[in-house]
């Protein structure tokens, strides 16, 4: 994971001076405390740019809102032109740009260049305090290191996605240890550990393994780490699959031992196009809610995100105007159901699950406020997610209920989102050492051939 931008140990003095582009503040509501004991300074243009933002229903205006009634409680303690003592021992200003940028530098984007200046006008009224300005927009960083302006992106809580914990980990094993993960179903973690010369490697709860035996190259064992037993436990392979599907690979029958079990109540599968995430997620909700009855139902949600130009406004019913959005569902639960040709011209297919009370489909939009108890949850599309998207869903699932997430970071239709700032990369590394959460990266993918090449050559 890359280096926070903000360090949070230091002295009582005011080290550096931040000033903070209006992006930050709509990425993140609370980003003006986020930095230590230094000084914040939040040009006045940002705040008139969040005024346009304000009744908005999305999470863009949720933020713009919260951001100016904690600017109004700042306000009542000082005054914001000279300084606001920040709980955390910071300072927060309101600045001004005392001139505009030389003209060379300037352009059509007014707000941006305002911004830019004030930045400026602070570093030249106090050049003895190293000055950073925040901002998201790549251009702007370029334009304000033009200008001989210190730019960075906020990256607070950002992951690599080449770095991003996989979930899993291939290892050689000495034939006796994949021979007790056979016979007596586990096998002690640190005699493992230390029998492949690696006794500080550092494991997760729930993290899975594929053994090979050092002296039989063909005997292969598939475990997960079970740290509060100090064990490894074998995972046996799945001689019937559910709901028509079995796994193809290694990373599947990790997804779908994790997808199965009622003790993890959070499950993330992150992988491309074609490798089985949702397919595998419906198929284990509807083997646990139908078959076992271990879950009252299925609910099934996407955030709403165009590929390409928006087709606007459709009409009918919420269920109409959802339909278009959530076919992907459909055609993975028909595929699940096995519906012959005569079978779909009798009009069978999902809607006999969700009128036999199974399965729900729910936009995220109307999630907020509700209490979600005794059911299988499954987020589809959520690396479009922003991190606190994430936390709202995540925190409406009441007692019995599992959630399951799944994304692909590579392919983001949200505009405020990228690879490593999402909602589904940052909760892969939040729960990572949670008992009650498991994490699988799939990379084959199991569509077609096609598919598979198609993903891995465009």
């Amino acid at each position: 994971m890359r280096k926070r931008l903000v360090h949070l140990e230091g002295s009582q003095s005011l080290r550096k001076n931040f000033v903070l582009d209006t992006n930050v503040l709509l990425h993140d509501a609370a980003a003006m405390f986020g930095f230590s004991d230094n000084r914040v300074i939040i040009p006045i243009y940002c705040i008139e740019e969040l005024d346009q933002f304000k009744k908005d229903l999305s999470e863009l205006g949720r933020n713009a809102r919260q951001v100016s009634r904690d600017l109004d409680h700042l306000r009542a303690k000082g005054s914001l032109l000279t300084g606001v003592e920040l709980p955390n021992g910071g300072e927060l200003r309101v600045g001004f740009a005392d001139k505009p940028l030389p003209s060379r530098y300037t352009n059509d984007h007014i707000t941006d260049n305002s911004i830019l200046a004030t930045a400026l006008a602070v570093q030249e009224a106090d050049p003895d305090t190293p000055l950073v300005f925040v901002t998201m927009d790549t251009n702007l960083r370029i334009r304000a290191d033009a200008l001989g302006v210190k730019a960075e992106d906020y990256d607070k809580e950002r992951v690599d996605i080449s770095e991003l914990y996989t979930g899993w980990f291939e290892s050689a094993a000495p034939d006796p240890i994949i021979d007790e993960l056979y016979s007596a179903g586990s096998t002690p973690l640190k005699a493992f550990l230390a029998a492949i010369g690696e006794p500080d490697k550092m494991v997760s709860e729930n993290q899975y393994g594929l053994l090979r035996g050092y002296e039989r190259n063909s005997q292969t064992a598939l475990c997960r780490v079970d740290l509060s037993g100090d064990r490894l436990v074998h995972i046996p392979r799945m001689k019937d699959g559910i709901w028509g599907i079995r796994a193809r690979s290694k990373e599947q029958t990790f997804a779908m031992e994790a997808l199965l079990r009622d003790d993890i109540k959070l499950v993330t599968l992150v992988g491309k196009a074609g490798t089985g995430k949702t397919l595998l997620a419906l198929a284990a909700g509807l083997s646990r809610t139908a078959d076992n009855e271990a879950y009252q139902r299925v609910l099934v949600s996407r955030p709403i995100f165009p590929l390409g130009r928006d087709l606007g406004y459709l009409p009918g019913s919420v269920e109409e105007k959802l339909s278009p959005w959530m076919q992907p569902i459909y055609d993975n639960v028909e595929l699940l159901l096995n519906l012959s040709k005569q079978d779909r011209r009798d009009g069978r297919g999902y809607q006999e699950l969700i009128d036999q009370g199974l399965m729900q489909i729910e936009p995220l939009t109307y999630i907020r406020g509700r209490s979600i108890p005794n059911q299988y949850l499954i987020v589809d599309e959520a690396q479009n997610l922003t991190p606190h998207e994430i936390k709202t869903i995540v925190t409406r699932a009441g007692e019995g209920t599992k959630v399951v997430l799944t994304g692909d970071p590579y392919q983001i239709d949200n505009p405020y989102v990228d690879a490593m700032n999402n909602g589904l990369t940052y909760t892969v590394n939040r729960f990572r050492s949670e008992k009650i959460a498991a994490h699988v990266t799939l990379a084959k993918g199991e569509r077609s051939e096609l598919a598979e090449r198609a993903a891995n050559l465009l």
